[in-house]
């Protein structure tokens, strides 16, 4: 995989002239673009056939979590609309994973199925939110592995975690998962709102696949000239 093709650049703005133009922009630069949350609400399923147009691939993080069967038909429509990948929470339960990769087999009949990536633990969490406001007693390292494996047991293509876990991660399953690792932060930058965050360097040594960076790209006065000198972060580590 070269360097490239690992750097996920997040869409995160509510604008889709300004979504598109950065696609244009840096499609011959980057693996895929995250569509989340923000971009998805203000302009729908659009956007996903307007970036994949243009020639992105699409990472479509929404974190499906719901009853199974409303999560399965989610998985079905994100088929439909082409995404490459997408999320679901992986505190969802079991049952719920399997239906939505059940969902995935059953609908991507002549179409390229799309990796299911499950979200463990949000990298804005530290230890003391993640047992004082979500109630999880587990540190966020165990909490990460335990999610890993019910991902693992379902089907799931891989996780997303920070690149603090990653290395725990690759260590008990080896290639058996990918990991995307989000909180990326070149050399230099600040972390904002994330807690658990890391460089695009000590990432890839932990063992993420791909990595997802949003504000040092989007708000840097040159987006093409920040994601060259990522990629150069990632090349340097690949060595």
């Amino acid at each position: 995989m070269e360097a490239r093709e690992k750097l996920i650049i997040a869409l995160d703005v509510s604008d889709v002239e300004q979504a598109l133009d950065l696609v244009e922009k840096l499609k011959n630069h980057v693996g895929f673009f995250k569509v989340g949350l923000e971009l998805f609400c203000n302009h729908g399923p659009g956007i996903v056939t307007a970036i994949k147009e243009k020639g992105g691939r699409v990472f479509l993080d929404l974190k499906f979590l719901d009853i199974p069967r409303t999560a399965a038909q989610a998985a079905k429509a994100a088929v439909r609309v082409g995404a490459d990948m997408f999320t679901v929470h992986l505190s969802g339960g079991n049952e719920m994973l399997r239906a939505v990769v059940d969902a995935v087999r059953e609908e991507a009949t002549g179409v390229p199925h799309p990796q299911v990536i499950g979200v463990t633990v949000l990298t804005s969490l530290g230890a003391e939110q993640l047992k004082n406001e979500v109630g999880v007693l587990r540190s966020p390292l165990e909490q990460v592995l335990f999610l890993a494996e019910q991902a693992l047991r379902c089907g799931l293509n891989g996780v997303v975690a920070s690149p603090r876990e990653a290395s725990a991660i690759r260590a008990r399953y080896g290639s058996d998962l990918l990991i995307i690792t989000p909180g990326i932060r070149p050399r230099g930058a600040g972390g904002d709102d994330q807690k658990r965050t890391g460089t695009p360097a000590s990432a890839l040594k932990a063992g993420a696949d791909y990595l997802v960076v949003g504000r040092p790209v989007l708000r840097a006065p040159d987006p093409c000239q920040a994601a060259r000198e990522i990629i150069q972060e990632i090349e340097e580590a690949l060595k």
